[in-house]
């Protein structure tokens, strides 16, 4: 007997599935049934024709479909899921189709119209990680594209894709000529790496230290917002504050191309303000100055500083971008702010005590917009940790931060949380990318889109999402631990969950009721007991119940895990 050779071919693999096929079956049978024919007959089939591909499998909720270009399976899922944004009426939700979509390019086994092998099972896998409307793809079919298209991609870095032995570096497309698209890619090897270490205070006052720290934070924030540089995060950067440092050791713990450290000193209506850039693997200096200014003039300095950073970094920032006019408060006002900026970010006692500093703020400057954005982000802070519902004002104060300056990034984060959490997930992500947008360095926004991630059931991706932050901020504050157990909780990775929430900044803090929940699904119920007993003496009133109305998941079963973890650990239901 003469036995055939097995017929392979290098293809590109494009796996397309609709979205809660299940779910609008059982409401409508004949009407989802008509739906997806029509989606296939006047997208997906022309589609994948006019762009040289051909459909090779055909289930009830899903197809896939073959090409001899890499490019052109990418183009032809960028064209599918344009037409379908198309065809949506602004209908209910849950009454729209959505396809989401994995592309993978690899080694197949051809058996007559079929194709097998993993190039098959790895789209496949990648179109399960897809969030609705999006596509997913590998390492492989982003090397393979290239510059070829006008895209641009999200990392969502190395995901353990079931039935797969090895992790699969895995990217989300973004479409280039989709206004609520942003460039939320990587952190490429070549950008610039820059931290601020916070600068020293010079005045006899130890009082000044907040306007000192303010000033350090404040040109964070402005480097944070040039999309050519990747800064460190102000917390891990103010963890060498007040200490004796070795600039080079600094810079190699914080992954930093450059360092700027600088000394500020004020008296009466005076200040002066020293800054030097350095290149951290030579120790030379790029650039340093002196500004001796009257106080109202600390805002220009801050413009300044920064002009002459990017003007030193000109060869690694080939793309200048021109400043906006900003609000400058009056001094009484940003002493105020910085105070109470500080202390949000401290203690839940001190960020309660922060909150009428900055509603004193707002009294002295109405027009402040990070003073709104802060009184929102100082709520937010305190309905984590106790949960109370103050979800309007949260809306009312970013609201207003954004109105007052639309590019204000912590206005739109906040605002995304807010709208999240009052349950439109959608309408929460496109905040969220605009704070992004706005701000590609915001370690903060990229932490807690993590936790809308997890809500809109991708948990995978909210992993991946605690990681790009914790990049940002190598040295973090205990929520980032708190995301990161909540989200490995989510998909499921308990002993990971377990492990990072054990952090000594976690302990007494809510993320302890995660912590009961995984070591409870691993079996280890009298330690999960333990910790729910020490997390009920500092959280008394905590029920599973009452936990569980605040939480906005898109897929009650995902709820469901939480609360089954919870019960299992002995909470109170």
């Amino acid at each position: 007997m003469v036995e055939h050779a097995v017929e392979r071919r290098l293809a590109a693999i494009l796996a397309a599935d609709m979205v809660g096929y299940s779910r609008l079956m059982g409401k409508d049978e004949a009407g989802t049934l008509a739906a997806l024919k029509a989606v296939r007959a006047e997208v997906i089939d022309p589609k994948v024709a006019e762009h040289n591909g051909r459909v090779f499998k055909a289930t009830g909720d899903g197809v896939l479909a073959e090409f001899p270009s890499v490019v052109n399976a990418v183009a032809c899922a960028v064209a599918i899921q344009q037409q379908m944004v198309s065809r949506s009426t602004g209908g209910q939700p849950e009454q729209q189709i959505d396809l989401r979509i994995g592309i993978n390019i690899g080694d197949v086994i051809v058996d007559g119209d079929d194709v097998f092998g993993d190039g098959v099972n790895v789209a496949a896998r990648l179109e399960g990680i897809a969030s609705p409307g999006e596509v997913v793809v590998s390492s492989a079919v982003r090397d393979h594209i290239g510059n070829r298209l006008d895209l641009l991609f999200d990392d969502l870095g190395d995901q353990q894709l079931k039935n797969i032995s090895m992790p699969v570096r895995s990217y989300r497309v973004r479409l280039g000529n989709n206004e609520k698209s942003q460039r939320l890619d990587s952190v490429p090897s070549t950008k610039t790496s820059i931290a601020v270490l916070p600068f020293t205070n010079m005045s006899s006052d130890h009082e000044q230290e907040y306007f000192v720290d303010g000033l350090s934070e404040d040109l964070i924030t402005s480097l944070s917002k040039i999309p050519e540089l990747f800064v460190i995060a102000r917390h891990s950067t103010f963890a060498y504050k007040g200490k004796s440092i070795d600039l080079r050791q600094v810079a190699r713990e914080l992954g930093a191309d450059h360092i700027i450290e600088g000394s500020v000193r004020r008296a009466g209506r005076r200040v002066r303000v020293t800054a030097q850039l350095i290149e951290a693997k030579s120790g030379g200096h790029l650039w340093a100055d002196r500004f001796d200014r009257d106080l109202e003039d600390i805002f220009a300095v801050q413009d300044e500083v920064v002009a002459n950073i990017v003007s030193s970094l000109s060869m690694a920032l080939p793309a200048s971008r021109t400043r906006r006019e900003r609000h400058v408060p009056s001094i009484e006002a940003y002493d105020l702010f910085v105070r109470g900026r500080a202390l949000s970010v401290d203690t839940i006692e001190k960020t309660t005590l922060a909150y009428p500093l900055l509603e004193r703020v707002i009294e002295l400057d109405p027009d402040f917009s990070d003073a709104h954005a802060w009184l929102a982000m100082n709520l937010i802070f305190q309905f984590i940790d106790s949960g109370k519902g103050e979800m309007e004002k949260i809306l009312s104060a970013a609201k207003r931060a954004v109105s007052l300056d639309p590019e204000n990034a912590l206005g739109h984060f906040a605002l995304g949380y807010a709208i999240a959490y009052s349950g439109d997930l959608r309408e929460g992500r496109v905040e969220f990318e605009l704070a992004l947008r706005f701000n590609p360095n915001h370690a903060d926004a990229w932490l807690y889109l993590a936790d809308l991630e997890v809500l809109d059931g991708r948990p995978e991706a909210a992993v991946s999402t605690v990681e790009r932050a914790l990049r940002l901020n190598p040295y973090p504050h205990a929520t980032y631990y708190w995301l990161w157990g909540f989200a490995l909780y989510a998909a499921r990775r308990y002993e990971e969950a377990a492990r990072h929430l054990e952090h000594p900044s976690c302990r007494g803090t809510g993320s302890q009721r995660i912590r009961a929940a995984a070591l409870a699904q691993l079996g280890q119920l009298n330690q999960a007991h333990d910790v729910s007993r020490q997390f009920m003496t500092n959280y008394p009133k905590f029920t599973t119940s009452g936990w569980a109305k605040t939480q906005p998941f898109r897929d009650p079963r995902d709820l469901q895990h939480f609360v089954d973890g919870y019960i299992k650990a002995g909470l109170p239901a």
